[in-house]
């Protein structure tokens, strides 16, 4: 199901802001149809942005704590522009909304009219991009993944998840999900937690949205079910 019709006023004016602590993660995704071909980023003592290496490596550090403990997730394959912070972003979409900036690969969640939480993302490939109104049907943490019909005659090799994969940390899905709906049905579109640093900043899955494990945990925290979210045209 294709999403459409939706869009927001809302534009990031500054690059300047502070990013927030939390945890990490490791497993590739079975979202992704193709091969990456973007070079490893290395990171020097500090990001462009001013955040020192040891700071991103705790923002991005393991999470023992979890049902399946994650790993750190390794930042010298991620360009320091996705790291999660806090911009200036003006929007008349209230507080908490989700939205999706695919031409740039970033999530936004709004604090404010003036400021949001930015977070870097991997985003659908050419052929599954989509835009459009939804919200958050539901919830899942450590989700068991369906691949839908559609992907098992793209990808036969996942037909053996056909009854569904349970959760860990090779399931696509990691361990958030944010499930999105229009009109009371499942689009079959999901935020969801990767694995994966080098996908971050490319257009690589079915039309869902992943970030990193340790920052799709700091949204999930925050979003409740209903929750709007707006995925701009890309």
């Amino acid at each position: 199901m294709i999403l459409d019709g939706g869009k927001a006023a809302a534009r990031e004016t500054d690059v300047r802001g502070r990013m927030e602590q939390t945890g990490a993660l490791s497993r590739r995704t079975f979202l992704m149809g193709s091969a990456l071909g973007l070079g490893a980023l290395g990171l020097a003592g500090c990001s462009a942005d001013g955040l020192s290496l040891a700071e991103a490596e705790k923002l991005y550090g393991p999470v023992p704590t979890e049902k399946f403990p994650i790993p750190a997730a390794d930042i010298s394959k991620v360009n320091p522009k996705y790291f999660r912070r806090t911009v200036r972003y003006e929007t008349k979409e209230a507080p908490g909304t989700i939205i999706v900036d695919p031409s740039n690969y970033y999530v936004y969640r709004v604090e404010d009219a003036e400021t949001a939480t930015r977070y870097g993302a991997n985003v659908g490939r050419s052929g599954f991009l989509w835009h459009g109104d939804a919200y958050v049907g539901r919830k899942g943490e450590w989700a068991t993944w369906t691949p839908p019909k559609e992907m098992i005659q793209r990808q036969p090799e996942v037909a053996k998840y056909a009854g569904g994969m349970p959760g860990g940390l090779e399931n696509p899905l990691g361990a958030r999900t944010l499930y999105l709906y229009q009109n009371g049905k499942y689009t079959l579109y999901t935020i969801y937690a990767s694995s994966d640093p080098e996908s971050i900043g490319t257009g690589v899955t079915s039309g869902c949205v992943g970030l990193l494990s340790q920052d799709m945990i700091h949204l999930y925290d925050q979003t409740p079910v209903k929750t709007k979210v707006v995925v701009l045209p890309a």
